[in-house]
C-alpha cells in the first residue's frame, strides 16, 4: 500500500505505510487517542500522501534502515511540527 496521511479534522497528524486496508483501519482505531490529542470529538480520516509527505516518510524509513532495523518494523512518522531542516553552516 502507498503511504497514507492520517488526519484529524483535516489536519495531517502522521504519514504511515500500512500493509493493507485492514492494517490502516486498525491503526486509526487503536491510535485514536493519540491522533485526537485531547479533542475527543475530532474526526479521523486518511488520504494518500502527497509528494512532500511521501518524502518525509521515505527519509524516516531510510534513517530506520540505517540504524540496522528491519524493514517490516517501520510503520510511520508523525507530521506534527515537521519543519524543514536548518541549513548546515560550516
Amino acid at each position: 500500500m502507498l503511504p497514507q496521511v492520517v488526519m484529524v479534522d483535516g489536519v495531517p497528524r502522521c504519514v504511515i505505510r500500512p500493509t493493507d486496508q485492514k492494517a490502516l483501519d486498525r491503526f486509526v482505531r487503536n491510535s485514536r487517542k493519540w491522533l485526537q490529542a485531547g479533542n475527543a470529538e475530532g474526526k479521523c480520516t486518511y488520504r494518500p500522501a502527497d509528494a512532500t509527505e511521501t518524502a518525509v516518510w521515505k527519509d524516516a524509513f531510510e534513517l530506520h534502515k540505517a540504524a540496522g532495523a528491519d524493514d517490516e518494523s517501520f510503520f510511520g512518522i508523525p507530521l506534527i511540527a515537521t519543519a524543514p531542516a536548518p541549513a548546515i553552516v560550516e
